[in-house]
């Protein structure tokens, strides 16, 4: 069974890493975690320290942007098909 953690917990672990300057062990330790897990948390937040644990379900507003222009790309290039299609049948049928 994994266990989960809430990004405040995430949050507060890193801080807690960065405010002491100890050893990621020490803080691990007394936090009851995996040293490798903190490791982790402590990347994600240096990578992306406005947004690093943007929990399940939830994007990085970055992704989300992505998510969102590639959904209206497909919606244009769909609408883009259609009016290629109309306009071949409304030419054939003007002759």
């Amino acid at each position: 069974m994994v266990k989960q953690f809430s990004a405040e917990f995430k949050l507060q672990a890193v801080k807690r890493v960065e405010a002491t300057g100890g050893p990621v062990s020490k803080v691990a330790a007394e936090l009851g975690i995996n040293e490798n897990t903190l490791h982790g948390w402590l990347k994600k937040y240096r990578e992306k320290p406005n947004a690093p644990f943007p929990g399940s379900g939830k994007l990085s507003p970055d992704d989300e942007r992505l998510r969102k222009l590639e959904r209206e790309n497909r919606d244009l290039r769909e609408e883009n098909e259609i009016l290629k299609k109309a306009a071949a049948y409304f030419a054939k049928n003007q002759k």
